[in-house]
């Protein structure tokens, strides 16, 4: 609860002094918000080390080989970066860019999410 509410103040702060910036320095405002989001991600990614170790024990409890967390965690990031960067792109008034953007994540997803679906696939033949 005490990250979710430093991020809020970090995040509402920022848009706010953005905001005002806009209207006369448009680059210092998009540069502002390109560091806040870079202190907030810095913020969330310390915080998530107890949720990786959560997910290393259920791969161990499990059997599961890391064949299959890894994807997920790769389709996570590219999901985060993606949304992300896209908002970036959109508020610099750049939807095209964002677009190329969103797809470009789309494909890394299905490339890096290819393993579960091959290891599904092999799961199948192994009942069949």
């Amino acid at each position: 609860m005490e990250l979710l509410l430093k991020v809020f103040a970090l995040c509402v702060i920022t848009a706010a002094v953005a905001s005002l910036l806009r209207r006369s320095e448009g680059e210092l405002a998009l540069l502002l918000a390109l560091c806040a989001a870079a202190c907030a991600a810095a913020l969330l990614i310390a915080a998530g080390e107890p949720l990786a170790a959560l997910l290393r024990t259920l791969a161990d409890k499990t059997g599961l080989s890391g064949a299959v967390f890894t994807p997920l965690w790769k389709v996570l990031a590219i999901a985060l970066t993606v949304r992300v960067g896209g908002a970036f792109c959109r508020d610099a008034a750049q939807g095209a860019l964002a677009s190329v953007l969103e797809t470009a994540g789309a494909v890394c997803a299905l490339t890096a999410a290819a393993p579960l679906l091959l290891a599904v696939v092999e799961l199948v033949e192994g009942w069949l």
